[in-house]
């Protein structure tokens, strides 16, 4: 899928991937001993809906990061009409990082970080972090073995390193971080936030691209993606993993 296309898909939801206000505070409640106003970044942030949340939150410095423009004018404007001057964005992509060494003492990235690897990244960007310093994501995970076929062949093409939880606790461990704590999104994480108002941008476009046999086949692709988390959510989801660089 053309990246434009892809961009025009998604752009005008509430957020680009699984999650919710509370989700993202019930993660940041499990941070303590931070400095009175930290370093934060949010990598792969979209729109930020998130990010406004975090910066409200911590009342630190907070960038939000992403590669596609009109997702961080969004984020700023949002953030100039709540009257948060402690929002900035980068637009840099995530295989680009070159900050200083501990630079943040929070590194968040919710539904993004699968993009990277999550193995790579807790390799990549530790040394980003400070010393104690918090490495807080969501990221796609099994929750049941021996997933239907088809959901298996979906979903190790979309993330070839897809893992259950425990195997990514056990990841998490070998790379230097401790576990703080991990919980999986409710389903409404993905249907009030993405999927419900998904469908309704998928039927608008379908009427704009009418005729298009590329563009028609490949919002059909995204209806499938939807059926199939109707169908299977039992067995996958996004995770919150709150972890503490040692």
């Amino acid at each position: 899928m053309e990246i434009e296309f892809l961009y025009e898909i998604f752009d005008t939801l509430p957020r680009q991937g699984p999650g919710d206000s509370k989700s993202t505070q019930k993660a940041y409640s499990f941070i303590d001993n931070l400095p009175q106003n930290p370093e934060i970044i949010d990598i792969g942030c979209g729109t930020g809906e998130q990010t406004i949340e975090i910066a409200k939150l911590s009342q630190g410095n907070i960038i939000g990061l992403d590669n596609y423009q009109p997702f961080l004018d969004k984020l700023e404007r949002n953030a100039n009409l709540q009257g948060l001057s402690n929002v900035k964005t980068i637009n840099k992509s995530m295989f680009e990082l070159d900050f200083q060494e501990h630079s943040f003492d929070i590194i968040w990235s919710e539904g993004a970080v699968y993009i990277y690897g999550y193995e790579k990244a807790l390799e990549d960007w530790k040394k980003f972090i400070k010393s104690n310093g918090y490495f807080v994501v969501s990221e796609i995970t099994w929750f049941k073995e021996n997933p239907p076929e088809n959901l298996r062949k979906y979903w190790e093409n979309e993330c070839p390193n897809i893992k259950t939880i425990e195997e990514n606790i056990e990841m998490i461990k070998k790379k230097g971080f401790n576990l703080i704590t991990h919980f999986k999104l409710p389903d409404s994480s993905w249907w009030e936030n993405l999927y419900n108002p998904l469908e309704i941008r998928l039927s608008l476009l379908k009427g704009k691209y009418f005729g298009d046999n590329e563009k028609i086949t490949q919002l059909n692709d995204v209806y499938d993606e939807i059926e199939m988390f109707r169908k299977y959510s039992s067995y996958y989801g996004y995770t919150f993993f709150v972890t503490q660089k040692i």
